[in-house]
């Protein structure tokens, strides 16, 4: 990979759904999720160098959110708004003050994957002069996946954090799909070697 992949003007850092309930011990945790917490950290620490925006998706969900399994969805209850597992992972080095939090799922009635779907995300994004987002967090297969979708659908240049994803996995390759389709649809696979 060239220089291309060094942030600057016009780039983002989008850290995808690092919660407490989708890390080890939480109502839906995912494999070695915590193990994106440091990359990112470093990841932010390029980013904040240069004075470059850091966005953070987050699911923010009622307590009777149609995605849960009492009310006929497939996941058990997580990401509850205001509750402990909807953290952000105490480790994650958010840039105090200065990350943008976007919120989603907050709808009762209404799942949201993407960081896009249902938020002002897009609209910030672009009010903000943003034309390139590195993309990293949980879980490839779902949020990442549909938040990478999503950008490029929206005319976003995406930059797949390889290195600061994991998968959920219900079946075994299903996070090695998600990464070969958003290849496919345009998104660049990069390291924090070739970022930093």
């Amino acid at each position: 990979m060239s220089g291309d992949s060094h942030p600057r003007n016009g780039d983002a850092l989008l850290i995808v759904d690092v919660q407490n309930d989708f890390l080890p011990g939480g109502s839906l945790a995912v494999a070695e999720g915590d193990q994106v917490v440091g990359v990112l950290n470093d990841y932010i620490a390029v980013f904040s160098r240069q004075g470059l925006p850091v966005y953070a998706t987050r699911d923010w969900h009622t307590p009777d959110h149609c995605s849960f399994q009492a009310q006929g969805g497939p996941w058990p209850p997580h990401c509850v708004a205001d509750s402990p597992g909807a953290g952000f992972a105490p480790g994650l080095r958010l840039p105090e003050g200065k990350a943008t939090v976007i919120s989603k799922g907050t709808r009762q009635d209404k799942d949201a994957y993407s960081g896009f779907e249902g938020s002002d995300l897009a609209e910030r994004l672009r009010s903000a002069g943003i034309q390139r987002l590195f993309i990293g967090g949980l879980a490839t297969d779902y949020c990442v996946l549909d938040t990478v979708r999503d950008a490029l659908r929206e005319g976003f240049a995406v930059r797949l954090l390889e290195d600061a994803i994991r998968a959920v996995n219900v079946q075994p390759d299903d996070g090695a799909k998600a990464i070969a389709e958003m290849r496919q649809g345009g998104a660049v696979p990069v390291t924090l070697a070739e970022v930093a």
